[in-house]
């Protein structure tokens, strides 16, 4: 067999797209690799979100441009594949700086990768494939889809609509999609079919979800009753959602469906009014804490994740202290935060008050000190408590398994008696910022 190497960057509708292109390439007779040194075929699939992004993929395409040279000298194909939001981005850019690179898809257009590759052996030339195509790329993928974990992701929606002043969504993944319910209903119960026991619905703005079932549209908490209807599926969850479209009926949902995970990921950004305008994110700090409350009256369990962003042009000290305000009142169970960083193309990019480098590494610096602490101080809460946790992979250690507590926490317990897919419950006996560690609960 030919081998597949795919470096996935970013998201985690990335390391969706990047489970969907193995799926592909592996009826063409490509097993996955865990290196690019004896690959045949190598896929960078690239976010654009991060700062430098685009220069650290040209940086590993430098990496990789030697071993692909040597691999022609001894009469090996080997060829290179960039996907992804920095494809998307770049396009013909890549080709241009780095000459070895053979095929740039973007994410509307990687399932034609089959394809694509076949012309290009035959043809011996590059191809750069970054449209926005008028047929559903859904419609190829769910031929191939395959599951080997308990846990799945399921896209729903693609795009964004929002068009946040820091953000390359809406020109590298288009305008908002939803697929329809019944194709959502069929893929979900494949992947149940398959041993998936718990089903993430994912999209760029899940909750903007709006899919067409039969006469009507369902929106994210119709399509979530539907999903908890099937049998066989134990938890659900959905990422990644804007505060704007958490509509009362899908707060409600939380406290309807059990099967719906007291754990949400909802991005606030900043906790300055100012900024938060000067992003475009059409909310204030007090809608986002209203938001919050709704959530916690509807299920008391509730815990949240957010994504921040600090030293965004305009931010003031005061700025940078209402943030910090906003996240002792919430304390959050996890979050990312990043430095802000331009991204060309975006309105963001040349808004006047840009903020100094230094400064955005100490404000950094200081609320992840924070945010670290009530990830901790979230996680020993549970140290001599039960809870059910999904066992999805082996650990480090012997008859160790590693399983997801429902608020998305590592739990590593040692047991000869469970298997990969099994719902036990555990007895939390210690916990750090990352992980807990537990044993069975008789």
């Amino acid at each position: 067999m030919k081998k597949i190497y795919i470096k996935t960057y970013g998201c985690q509708m990335n390391v969706y797209d990047s489970e969907r292109m193995y799926e592909l390439m592996k009826p063409h007779g490509y097993k996955i690799s865990e290196t690019y040194e004896d690959s045949d075929l190598i896929i960078l699939n690239t976010c654009h979100i991060r700062e430098k992004a685009a220069e650290k993929i040209y940086s590993e395409l430098g990496r990789i441009a030697p071993h692909k040279r040597n691999s022609s000298k001894k009469g090996k194909q080997l060829n290179i594949v960039v996907a992804g939001c920095v494809a998307q981005a770049e396009g013909k850019e890549i080709v241009k700086r780095q000459p070895l690179v053979d095929v740039v898809v973007g994410p509307q257009t990687y399932h034609r990768l089959p394809e694509i590759l076949n012309r290009l052996s035959n043809k011996s030339r590059k191809i750069i494939d970054t449209d926005f195509p008028i047929e559903n790329k859904f419609d190829e993928l769910k031929k191939i889809r395959m599951n080997k974990n308990p846990a799945a992701f399921l896209s729903i929606q693609e795009g964004c609509d929002k068009f946040c002043s820091f953000c390359v969504v809406p020109y590298t993944r288009g305008s908002e999609y939803s697929r329809p319910v019944l194709d959502i209903i069929s893929e979900a119960k494949n992947l149940i079919q398959q041993g998936a026991k718990e089903i993430c619905l994912l999209g760029q703005n899940v909750n903007a979800y709006h899919g067409k079932y039969r006469n009507k549209t369902l929106s994210l908490d119709e399509l979530i009753m539907e999903v908890a209807n099937l049998s066989g599926v134990e938890r659900i969850r959905y990422m990644t959602s804007h505060p704007v479209d958490m509509t009362d009926g899908l707060i409600a949902a939380h406290g309807k469906v059990d099967k719906l995970m007291p754990y949400l990921h909802l991005p606030v950004q900043s906790g300055d009014n100012n900024v938060l305008k000067s992003m475009n994110r059409k909310y204030s700090a007090e809608n986002y804490l209203k938001i919050i409350d709704k959530l916690k009256n509807v299920r008391e369990d509730m815990a949240f994740s957010s994504d921040f962003i600090v030293g965004f042009p305009g931010e003031t000290e005061q700025a940078f202290k209402n943030t910090l305000k906003l996240v002792d009142e919430v304390k959050y169970c996890q979050a990312y935060s990043f430095k802000y960083s331009r991204r060309p193309g975006t309105p963001g990019s040349i808004l006047q008050g840009q903020v100094a480098e230094e400064i955005k590494i100490e404000r950094l610096a200081e609320l992840q000190i924070i945010l670290n602490e009530q990830q901790l101080s979230f996680n020993k809460t549970f140290v001599g408590k039960e809870f059910d946790i999904l066992l999805e992979r082996r650990g480090k250690m012997d008859d160790q398994l590693v399983g997801k507590s429902p608020y998305m926490q590592a739990v590593h317990i040692l047991t000869k008696d469970s298997k990969i897919g099994d719902i036990v419950k555990a007895h939390i006996l210690n916990a750090d910022k990352n992980s807990l560690t537990g044993s069975l609960y008789n």
